[in-house]
């Protein structure tokens, strides 16, 4: 079964920004005392990376995709406390060759 992309829609993105609490924060500090995986922020991290996928992927079905392509995740802090995720690729409509 081959598949063939039959029209590039057109470049998509999504971005979705997460806060740490102080509690969040405080809870984190004392996860590093113990060492291992500090899974407040790894849950929010997970978090965050997932809504941005979720409303690229919306942002693809909004110009007419049914698929992304080279799909990437590019992280950023854009204040004390606020990261930003941002998650883009190329959307693309794909069918079946028959």
């Amino acid at each position: 079964m081959a598949i063939a992309s039959s029209a590039i829609s057109d470049w998509c993105a999504a971005s979705s920004c997460a806060p740490r609490s102080i509690f969040g924060t405080i809870g984190a500090g004392l996860q590093t005392l113990v060492g291992g995986n500090i899974t407040l922020f790894t849950n929010l991290c997970e978090r965050t990376r997932e809504h941005a996928f979720e409303l690229m992927l919306q942002h693809a079905a909004e110009l007419g995709a049914n698929a992304v392509i080279g799909m990437r995740y590019d992280a950023t802090e854009v204040m004390n406390g606020v990261s930003e995720v941002l998650a883009y690729g190329t959307a693309v409509y794909v069918e079946r060759e028959m």
